[in-house]
């Protein structure tokens, strides 16, 4: 089954909590703080994987976890990190977060991206070691792991694009210029998933070639199955417009490379801008000669290929110019030059205060949450600490601001505390 489009969570693993420790040896009757830190969560990793053409292994496991990080120890033994999540994707593959940022573009064998960041490990009471206070009974629970919502999406990687409208001949061009198999027969949308093939042009070059399923007339809005192939067309270097030169459904070919190229323009203007060349099909039927000239008054300013793909009549000249509009098409880009995209989790807004049903003002955010659960509030100089990290992100001030007064009950991520002015 071809899979092109999933929507996955990702969630990348917890770091491990910082302990409080003290060494206890014989002879040592004072022994310093020896609490160790916590491991790094597991980061959720990318990978493309040119063995892949589908996301179906992906569509039917909606969630990925990494491994959380392991505690520290004691004699300051810093805890394993948690194991990465390797994901692989067909190369192609984009992902895009929930607000459609594009979060990474994977197109070369190998290529890994981290896409959701382990949480830091907890720090060990070793840490915490001050001049004032040599012996600190405090330490750190390790920082949440991200979850973060997905889609990936499916764009082959193929240097030329058959397109057309159904039944217009391209499945049996693409099964007699290469090695390709594609179902076909004699009515519309045989070709229900994209099919590719390696193909060497007279001039000995070689190149892949994709068949697209067919587009109809408002496929770039919905209709037909050609909107959700038209994403894989974006992908390539190169378009043969593939026409029906003795139509039996009654749409001329003038008015079928025009259909064709009003939905490129709808679904992404860019597409116009591709080298294209016309594969006038069939031309061993009646009528055809007729409706070539037609063509070739219409279109002046683009190459017409009359050819017979049953027949295999006139390919060599057709594939002989796509291999020369590749050598001068855009190249994918290298691995020296690509940008890899970083996600990061905006915490532009450390905190918000709000009021809830019962009257409480309810204290809230990103930055906040972070610190609130890496505080372990059974030890009383992590909520020394805690209370001094809320005056350094304002949070008393605003509460302040809001009317709170001394004795007033706060909630601080779901937890209540006694407001002290």
């Amino acid at each position: 089954m071809f899979v092109d489009l999933v929507q996955v969570e990702l969630e990348s693993g917890k770091g491990g909590d910082g302990i409080v420790a003290f060494r206890r040896e014989k002879y040592v009757p004072k022994g310093g703080p020896s609490g160790g830190d916590g491991g790094r969560g597991g980061h959720i990793i990318l990978e493309g994987d040119e063995g892949l053409s589908t996301l179906l292994d992906i569509r039917y496991k909606k969630r990925f976890k990494a491994e959380d990080g392991v505690n520290g120890q004691n004699k300051k033994r810093h805890g394993r990190n948690g194991e990465d999540t390797i994901i692989r994707v067909p190369l192609g593959t984009q992902v895009r977060n929930a607000d459609g940022a594009l979060i990474a573009d994977l197109v070369h064998q190998g290529q890994q991206v981290p896409v959701v960041y382990g949480g830091r490990g907890g720090r060990g009471n070793v840490k915490f070691v001050t001049a004032h206070n040599t012996a600190p009974k405090i330490a750190e629970n390790g920082e949440p792991g991200k979850v973060l919502d997905v889609t990936m999406e499916l764009k082959l990687l193929a240097d030329v694009g058959l397109i057309g409208l159904p039944s217009a001949g391209k499945s049996t061009l693409i099964s007699v210029i290469s090695a390709a198999k594609p179902k076909i027969a004699a009515y519309p949308f045989t070709t229900l998933i994209p099919n590719l093939g390696m193909v060497q042009a007279p001039d000995g070059k070689s190149f892949v070639v994709a068949d697209m399923p067919g587009l109809i007339k408002g496929a770039s809005s919905g209709s037909g199955l050609g909107y959700q192939f038209l994403r894989h067309i974006e992908r390539t270097r190169v378009l043969i417009h593939v026409v029906d030169m003795a139509p039996t459904d009654g749409i001329d070919p003038v008015t079928a490379v025009q259909v064709i190229r009003d939905e490129l323009a709808a679904y992404n203007p860019n597409l116009l801008n591709l080298p294209t060349v016309i594969a006038a099909n069939k031309m061993d039927l009646p009528g055809s000669d007729d409706h070539l000239k037609a063509l070739q008054a219409a279109y002046p300013d683009t190459e017409i290929f009359p050819i017979s793909a049953w027949r295999k009549d006139n390919l060599d000249g057709l594939l002989f110019r796509t291999s020369e509009l590749l050598t001068h098409a855009k190249e994918m880009p290298k691995d020296d030059d690509y940008y890899y995209y970083k996600y990061e989790e905006s915490l532009d807004t450390p905190f918000e205060i709000s009021r809830a049903d019962d009257g409480v003002y309810e204290v809230y955010g990103g930055e906040l949450e972070r610190i609130f659960k890496m505080t372990v509030f059974e030890q009383d100089q992590a909520v020394r600490r805690f209370s001094r990290q809320l005056k350094r992100l304002g949070v008393d001030q605003a509460l302040r601001d809001k009317g709170v007064k001394n004795g007033d009950t706060v909630r601080i991520c779901g937890a209540d505390f006694d407001f002290k002015d």
